[in-house]
């Protein structure tokens, strides 16, 4: 039903995923019982190793993928309810999508790829047209509006992807790894470009990716592992994200299901010695050398020295260290 979210654009209630499969390790869980609510205007970062089902997460989240089980909920409407028809409309005035690949259509020049969304809902080409040069001025390719995707950089390629992505005004971007195939100055002069959509836009934002730097652009991050969420750094933390329940399974083969947040409490999966048994109650330990801590997400700065060759950038903004040319790294204040 309409309206009942309040401020909240996205909701995912106990979502799973079963990717069915013949081979003889059988079929594959990619998610277990996820939850998970986004305010208007937020931005939040999912993060996690390869394979943790951070894109089924992503895809499920926007429409593009429907769960195995559990509710997704986008303005306050049920999608998992909605005829296809419904669904590209609700998508259409609600979310856009930025993935690692710029995925432009290799026939058709900047401007009109930005310009495509809006041609789809039926917007006249000289307005969709004249609309998509302005977003592609305002994130700085303007002068390479009619160039072809193969003539265009991997940022600049990433600028159009993104303009196009704006076109719909949408109230939520979902991006997967989007910087994961640009240099690291290129990545940062994009997440510069999300953190302004951010804060003068005030759209919202899903970001899902491996990058610590990509995730600290966000208020919050979620860390998933094999399908759930373990725990939950940045403001705004709230355990109802991680798990519905508190329940502790145990089946007939002895393995033991943890609710996330309890995960959470005692630091993710992992190896644990019994240090006591006794009729109804276990005491367990981690194991040494599986024992470390979970860093929060912080804010990331410029480092003061070049790893390579340890010159001193001092008060300097280099991007580029003038003694050897590395990259300047980020690392957390």
């Amino acid at each position: 039903m309409e309206g009942e979210a309040g401020n909240e654009i996205l909701r995912a209630n106990s979502l799973y995923h079963v990717y069915e499969s013949s081979a003889e390790d059988g079929n594959v869980v990619a998610l277990r019982g996820l939850s998970v609510s986004i305010m208007e205007g937020e931005a939040v970062a999912v993060v996690g190793p390869s394979g943790s089902g951070k894109s089924t997460l992503l895809k499920c989240l926007g429409g593009l993928m429907k769960p195995s089980a559990g509710s997704v909920e986008l303005g306050g409407t049920r999608m998992t309810r909605l005829t296809g028809v419904e669904l590209v409309e609700l998508r259409q005035k609600t979310v856009s999508f930025i993935f690692q690949d710029a995925n432009l259509l290799p026939h058709l020049n900047a401007i009109d790829n930005v310009a495509q969304p809006l041609l789809h809902q039926g917007v006249m080409a000289g307005v969709a047209r004249k609309k998509a040069m302005g977003l592609l001025e305002r994130l700085g390719v303007g002068d390479r509006a009619f160039g072809m995707p193969e003539q265009l950089s991997g940022g600049e390629q990433q600028r159009v992807a993104i303009s196009r992505a704006l076109i719909t005004d949408p109230k939520l971007i979902l991006a997967d790894e989007p910087t994961g195939a640009l240099d690291p100055i290129t990545s940062r002069e994009v997440l510069a470009l999300f953190d302004q959509l951010h804060r003068e836009d005030d759209v919202a934002f899903l970001l899902v990716t491996h990058s610590k730097e990509v995730a600290s652009f966000c208020e919050r991050s979620l860390e998933l592992r094999e399908g759930r969420f373990i725990a939950q750094h940045g403001a705004g933390v709230d355990i109802g994200d991680l798990s519905d329940s508190r329940e502790f399974i145990v089946d007939d083969s002895g393995t033991v299901t943890l609710p996330p947040d309890v995960l959470l409490k005692i630091g993710g999966p992992g190896r644990f010695e019994v240090q006591e048994i006794e009729r109804d109650m276990l005491h367990l330990e981690r194991v040494d050398e599986e024992r470390e801590e979970i860093e929060g997400s912080g804010e990331m700065v410029l480092s003061s020295s070049c790893p390579a060759c340890f010159h001193s950038y001092g008060d300097s903004d280099e991007q580029l260290c003038p003694e050897c040319g590395s990259s300047r790294p980020m690392v957390q204040a």
